[in-house]
């Protein structure tokens, strides 16, 4: 019988029975720097980009979004919040056209189910992800997953296709995903994806972060990893839902205080100069202080959680990104598969 080297089966053991992580606070400062994982390495097999465009008129759940005219885009409150115009000051449902960006990784055997990364506003996205993939994957530091990177069907904020989609509180943008996208995707390049939520992470910055979570909070049975950059964890949602009346605000207001724990890891950072990082905790739209809100409450309900305070770093700041994106990867999927 062939023995186990004693290092080796202490490796598998630690993996296998790896527990969570007591939530965590981590404070980094400038100069930020690329991670050397983003660079890409001639020896390193290299996965495949690919992409295809979706149009409102082939989705049953987005078919359209009632754009606001250009007065009421002037409409702001008294704390230079956008605020959602009347009906009657409201357009016709307009048209959006996205874009999808799926990236493969070499190693993927077509028909296999892979671990799965959604990534909202995919475009800014696309080729960070797929170069960090790329570096880790060859390491065997994360699975070979593929990535499904969408674009936004368009605008921002309140009144918009982006917002309707991305500051909903509601499991709706998770039930395209699932039903849409990724039909698509797997149909035109031969894909499937695990089923299994532990293999399953959604990732956004700002909105798209909000989004990440409420795929993972509407439909655990999905997701279980989320990957936040500056999220929108403010009072962004329209039309108000009474339920949730402060929009993603009501995540750490009364949502994850008020709920027994979901099976939700989540990477979370911040830029200490992010958006209204200045405005006072009645404006519901200081996006520091709620990034901070949620790390308290998520650390209240022991979650598995990482959370980073980027010194001097604006709003999903793209050097922060390109200095902690491997290793929010590496931490999200550490374990897996258990």
């Amino acid at each position: 019988m062939r023995k186990t080297a004693p290092w080796l089966l202490v490796t598998l053991l630690a993996t296998a029975a790896a527990p969570p992580e007591a939530p965590q606070t981590v404070d980094i400062a400038p100069p930020y720097h690329d991670a050397p994982e983003m660079a890409a390495r001639p020896a390193t097999p290299r996965g495949t980009l690919h992409s295809f465009i979706m149009l409102s008129s082939e989705s049953r759940i987005y078919p359209g979004i009632r754009q606001l005219d250009s007065d009421a885009t002037r409409r702001r409150d008294s704390w230079g919040n956008r605020i959602a115009a009347p009906a009657d000051q409201q357009s016709a449902p307009a048209p959006w056209r996205r874009e999808v960006f799926v990236y493969v990784p070499a190693t993927y055997r077509p028909g296999s189910a892979a671990p799965l990364l959604v990534v909202q506003d995919g475009r800014d996205y696309a080729a960070r992800v797929a170069a960090a993939l790329d570096t880790l994957i060859a390491a065997h530091r994360v699975p070979a997953m593929i990535a499904v990177m969408i674009q936004s069907g368009g605008g921002d904020a309140q009144g918009s296709q982006r917002g309707l989609e991305y500051d909903t509180m509601s499991g709706r943008y998770a039930e395209f995903v699932e039903h849409e996208v990724l039909p698509r995707a797997a149909a035109l390049y031969g894909l499937r994806f695990t089923s299994d939520p532990d293999g399953r992470a959604a990732m956004g910055g700002s909105s798209g972060a909000a989004a990440a979570l409420s795929m993972a909070w509407y439909h655990p049975e999905w997701y279980h990893k989320v990957l936040s950059y500056s999220g929108t964890f403010v009072n962004q949602a329209s039309p108000v839902d009474p339920a949730t009346p402060r929009g993603a605000w009501e995540y750490h207001a009364s949502l994850i205080p008020g709920s027994p724990a979901k099976p939700i890891r989540i990477w979370m950072e911040v830029g200490e100069q992010d958006l209204h990082w200045q405005d006072p905790e009645q404006s519901w739209h200081n996006w520091p202080l709620a990034n901070d809100r949620m790390a308290a409450a998520l650390a209240a309900k022991h979650y598995d959680m990482h959370y980073v305070r980027a010194a001097g770093a604006g709003h999903v700041d793209p050097n922060v990104v390109a200095q902690t994106l491997p290793g929010a990867l590496e931490w999200l999927w550490r374990d897996y598969p258990r």
